[in-house]
């Protein structure tokens, strides 16, 4: 089932969130997503709408360019502006990443888009952004969206987390006559900016997860098995960034890069081996050992607070097939399951506790980001 016919539907009505009293997003605000009285310059991340950019330049040596040591490409960014005009901006373009940049795991890298310190970003909806991550689809364009709707959940659960804007995206080679097939990915808020609008700073530390503080931790280790996703570590910072009041404060774990989730499900996700696993759509909490459950009480009580925005985040997607809906209302029964019955919790949260098991083992050749 293709997903291009449901984009316009998608702009009338779609995935739609509004910003609750905690500053982390919700659900269900129909009337504030489609006011058009909204100004047309705010901010990249505070309208929940697909936003149609395009890239244009010499495109064809930037997207061959998968090289450990990128190279930097000047290329022009377009969008369309809520009055329908269009804005263009000077900037330069390299692409990124480990798994997704490599050519034979993905047909479009993922791209860092860089801005000027000054220039006409200044007055566009561009204007806090020094850098931007533009995830690009690794596979068919139904897993962006997919990937796109996890950091919706964790938004959910904590302001402590990446903002992820859905964008529709058109590729103008010069070198060719017509442009490409629009198709979607998603901007990523850089990490310096999601710590300030937390009020803290981007941290780097060689640290265990025993001193990160605690119940963030454990929030985001059971947002991590909820998702179905085993890579990340602390201890690596890999798919994990630090934030903290300061350079001495104890600092709390920020996820991203969930296209390896169960919940995701993308047909080149494996889990690492070491890991023994059958899947990933096998959960495995990937903490480290506790003997109280009750020290979860309180990251329960919050999942089982939010579990109508989570099954919301689906249910109210028009951009999703019926059946990816059903498989992913099933998969998060089976964690509501899991959490609130307290033998399947202690049986699946003590697993570090186990030194026969998987649950500490150190996944060798992960690399800080």
């Amino acid at each position: 089932m293709t997903l291009r016919p449901f984009l316009q539907f998608y702009l009338a009505s779609g995935c739609l969130f509004f910003m609750s009293h905690t500053g982390s997003v919700a659900q269900n605000d129909t009337a504030a997503v489609l006011d058009q009285s909204v100004p047309t310059e705010q901010g990249l991340f505070d309208s929940p709408k697909i936003l149609r950019i395009s890239l244009s330049g010499n495109l064809r040596p930037l997207l061959n360019n998968r090289d450990a040591e990128p190279k930097i490409y000047p290329l022009e960014l377009s969008y369309t502006k809520t009055d329908s005009s269009i804005c263009s901006i000077p900037v330069e373009v390299r692409t990124r990443g480990h798994f997704r940049r490599l050519r034979g795991n993905c047909d479009y890298p993922p791209l860092m888009i860089l801005f000027p310190e000054e220039g006409p970003h200044r007055s566009t909806i561009f204007r806090e952004q020094q850098k931007l991550k533009l995830v690009m689809p690794c596979a068919e364009d139904k897993y962006i969206i997919q990937e796109w709707l996890v950091y919706q959940l964790y938004n959910l659960l904590t302001p402590s987390s990446f903002r992820a804007r859905l964008v529709e995206v058109t590729l103008l080679d010069d070198k060719r006559k017509k442009p490409g097939k629009p198709f979607y990915g998603f901007l990523l808020e850089e990490e310096d900016q999601m710590a300030r609008r937390n009020g803290m700073v981007a941290v780097e530390r060689a640290l265990k997860p025993q001193q990160t503080r605690r119940e963030d931790f454990l929030t985001m280790a059971v947002f991590e098995y909820m998702i179905g996703n085993t890579d990340w570590s602390v201890q690596y910072q890999q798919n994990i960034k630090l934030i903290a009041g300061d350079s001495s404060s104890v600092a709390i774990p920020v996820p991203y890069d969930f296209d390896h989730s169960g919940i995701v499900n993308a047909p080149y996700a494996a889990p690492a081996v070491e890991l023994q696993m059958n899947s990933i759509r096998q959960r495995r909490f990937r903490g480290y050992c506790i003997q109280d459950m009750q020290v979860f009480d309180p990251v329960v009580a919050k999942f089982n607070l939010l579990k109508k925005d989570i099954y919301g985040t689906y249910t109210g997607c028009s951009l999703l097939d019926a059946k990816y809906i059903k498989s992913t209302i099933n998969y998060l029964d089976a964690f509501y399951a899991v959490i609130n019955d307290p033998k399947s919790l202690k049986s699946e949260f003590s697993y570090p506790c186990d030194l026969k098991g998987t649950g500490n083992v150190v996944i060798k050749g992960l690399k800080k980001q």
